[in-house]
C-alpha cells in the first residue's frame, strides 16, 4: 500500500520556532471549530423541545440527534468540495473559508427562532445550519492535518500532527467550560429558556481570533514546491477515486482505521457524558467535572501516542485502541452505573418491566401531524427514566377491543393504557430513584472509568493524521485523506448519539447503545489487522 517512498524532509528548511508557530496557529483555529461543532451535541437536550413539535420528549431528543447527525452525514461532501479546492488552490486559503462558514453557522443557531414562533421553519433552518457546519468541518480537518504534516520533519510527523488531534478534545473541553460557566451563573429555568444561546453566540469572538491567526500563516512548502514543479493534479476527485489503486487505499483507510477511530472517539467522550447525565441522572455539575477531569488527564496522551507512533508505528497503536474498546465497553459502562447510581442499578435488578402493545413506532422526525400511540407514550415515559424494559409486539389487552390499549407490567402491578399517574405511582411504590444520590456518586472512580476510555481515544486518534497523510501523494492528498476520515468520523462516529439512543429506545435496555461502537470497533480491528500495512516509513513528497 506504499504510495511514495522518496523525497526530502518535509519541513521545508523551517526552524523549530517556525514549525511550532505553524502547529499552534493550525491547532488553535481547529480547537475553535470543534468547539462550534460540539456545543450543539452538549446543548441538544436543552433546545430539543424548543425547535421541534411538542408532545414527546424522546422523539424531540431523537430529532435533535438526527439533525446533529445530518451535519456529520454531509462531512464527506465537504471533504470532497474543500479537498478539491485545497489540492488546486492551496491548504491555507481553503481552511480560512471553512472556519468562516463554521463560525457564522454556529452563531446563527444562537439566534434561531423557536418552533413556537415560526413553526416548522425553525427545525428546517436548524437542519440547514447543521449542514453548513458539516460541510465546513469536512474541509477543515484535512486542511489543518495536511498543512501541519507538510511542514513536519519525516521523523516527527506523528508527534507534530498529534497536536492537531488534541484539538477535538480541547474543543469539547472548552465547550464544557463555557456551558458550565453559563449554567452556574444563571437560574436553570433561564438557561433552558435562553441562556443556552450564549455559547453559540460566543462563536463570533472565536471566529475573529481564528481568522486573524490564520491570516498570518504562509502556504505549505510541499504545496508550493508541487506547484513550482508543475506536479499538481488538475482533477483531484478523478485522480483520487477513479484510480483503483488509490481508491483501494481510501477504502482500506476507512474500514481498517477511520471507522473504528470514529466510534471509539465519540463513545469515550460524548457518549460517556450523555450516559452520566441522561441515563444515570447524575447532577450536571458533577458529570461535567468527571468528564472535564478525564479530558484534562488524557489530552496529553494524544501527543504521547503521536510521538510513540514515530518510534513503533501507527497501525499497532490504533488497532490496539479499537480492540480494547470492543472488549471493555460493556463492563466499563456497567461499572459506571454501579459507581454513579447504585440505587438505579438495584432497582433494575429487582424490578421486571414489560410492555405489551401492537402499535409501537420509532419517531425520528416528528411533525405537527405526528400521532403518538399509547405504546409510544409508555416507551417515552420509561426511556426518560432510564428503565430497562421488554416490549412484546402483537399482544393486547383482551378486553380493550382492537389492540388499542398498551399493557405495562411493573413487577406485580399492571397498568392498562397510557396512565402517567398510575405508572408514576407504581414506580414510586417500588422505590424508583428519580435522580442519582450525590452521596452515592463515586467521583474518583468515575473519572478513572472515563479516563480509561480517553486512553483508547488517544490511541486511535493520536496517530491517525500522520497515518492518513502518509498514504497519499501531495497532488491529491487533501482530497484523498479527507474522505475516509470524514466518513469514518462523520458517518460511523457522528451517527453514534442517534444510533445509540435509538437502540436504547427500541430495545428497552440502557446498555443496548453500546452494541454499535463495539461492533464497528471490532470490524475495524479485523480489517486493519489483515489488510492495512504500516505507514510510518512512507515519506511526504510532491509526487
Amino acid at each position: 500500500m506504499t504510495t511514495t517512498s522518496t523525497a526530502t524532509t518535509s519541513a521545508g528548511g523551517l526552524s523549530g520556532a517556525e514549525i511550532r508557530r505553524v502547529i499552534f496557529a493550525s491547532s488553535l483555529g481547529t480547537v475553535f471549530e470543534w468547539y462550534d461543532f460540539y456545543i450543539y451535541a452538549t446543548l441538544a437536550p436543552f433546545f430539543a423541545t424548543l425547535f421541534f413539535p411538542p408532545g414527546n420528549a424522546t422523539a424531540a431528543l431523537l430529532a435533535s440527534f438526527a439533525t446533529y447527525a445530518a451535519g456529520f452525514l454531509v462531512r464527506p461532501f465537504g471533504a470532497l468540495v474543500f479537498g478539491r479546492v485545497g489540492d488546486l488552490v492551496g491548504r491555507k486559503y481553503t481552511f480560512l473559508v471553512t472556519i468562516m462558514v463554521m463560525g457564522l453557522s454556529t452563531a446563527a443557531v444562537g439566534m434561531l427562532p423557536t418552533y413556537a414562533r415560526v413553526g416548522m421553519l425553525s427545525p428546517t433552518i436548524l437542519v440547514l445550519l447543521r449542514l453548513a457546519q458539516g460541510l465546513a468541518l469536512g474541509g477543515e480537518y484535512g486542511g489543518a492535518a495536511t498543512y501541519v504534516a507538510e511542514h513536519a520533519p519525516d521523523s516527527k510527523r506523528g508527534l507534530h500532527t498529534s497536536w492537531i488531534q488534541t484539538t477535538a478534545t480541547l474543543g469539547f473541553f472548552v465547550s464544557l467550560v463555557v456551558i458550565g460557566g453559563c449554567r452556574a451563573e444563571m437560574a436553570e429555568a433561564s438557561f433552558k429558556s435562553w441562556g443556552w444561546r450564549i455559547p453559540f453566540l460566543l462563536s463570533i469572538v472565536l471566529l475573529v481570533v481564528s481568522v486573524y491567526i490564520r491570516l498570518k500563516l504562509n502556504e505549505s512548502p510541499v504545496f508550493l514546491q508541487m506547484k513550482a514543479e508543475g506536479k499538481g493534479s488538475k482533477a483531484p476527485l478523478r485522480d483520487s477515486f477513479t484510480n483503483w489503486a488509490n481508491l483501494k487505499i481510501v477504502l482500506l483507510a476507512l474500514f481498517g482505521a477511520a471507522a473504528g477511530q470514529g466510534v471509539v472517539w465519540y463513545t469515550g467522550q460524548f457518549y460517556a457524558l450523555f450516559f452520566l447525565t441522561g441515563t444515570l441522572k447524575v447532577q450536571w455539575k458533577t458529570a461535567y467535572l468527571i468528564v472535564a477531569a478525564a479530558l484534562a488527564l488524557g489530552t496529553g496522551l494524544f501527543v504521547f501516542f503521536g510521538w510513540l507512533s514515530d518510534k513503533i508505528g501507527r497501525k499497532k497503536i490504533m488497532l490496539a485502541g479499537c480492540l480494547l474498546g470492543a472488549i471493555t465497553y460493556f463492563p466499563i459502562y456497567r461499572a459506571m452505573t454501579h459507581f454513579a447510581n447504585p440505587a438505579l442499578e438495584r432497582f433494575a435488578a429487582s424490578t421486571k418491566i414489560s410492555l405489551a402493545a401492537s402499535n409501537c413506532q420509532m419517531h425520528l422526525f416528528p411533525n405537527p401531524s405526528t400521532v403518538y400511540s399509547e405504546c409510544d407514550k409508555v416507551q417515552d415515559f420509561l426511556s426518560k427514566r432510564s428503565l430497562s424494559f421488554e416490549t412484546v409486539e402483537g399482544q393486547r389487552d383482551a378486553g380493550a377491543g382492537a389492540g388499542a390499549k398498551a399493557l405495562t407490567h411493573i413487577n406485580d402491578a399492571v397498568i392498562v393504557g397510557w396512565d402517567e399517574v398510575k405508572l408514576t405511582a407504581a414506580l414510586k411504590k417500588l422505590g424508583y430513584p428519580a435522580t442519582a444520590n450525590p452521596d452515592d456518586v463515586n467521583v474518583p472512580v468515575l473519572i478513572l472509568l472515563v479516563f480509561i476510555q480517553l486512553i483508547y481515544v488517544t490511541m486511535v486518534y493520536g496517530p491517525i493524521a500522520a497515518f492518513l497523510v502518509e498514504l497519499f501523494p501531495a497532488r491529491i492528498r487533501y482530497t484523498s485523506m479527507s474522505l475516509p476520515y470524514h466518513i469514518g468520523n462523520g458517518w460511523f462516529g457522528g451517527m453514534l448519539p442517534l444510533t445509540a439512543a435509538a437502540l436504547v429506545a427500541a430495545n428497552g435496555n440502557i446498555f443496548a447503545g453500546l452494541y454499535y461502537p463495539v461492533i464497528v470497533a471490532a470490524v475495524t480491528f479485523v480489517i486493519g489487522l489483515v489488510f492495512i500495512r504500516e505507514s510510518r516509513d512512507h515519506r511526504i513528497s510532491t509526487l
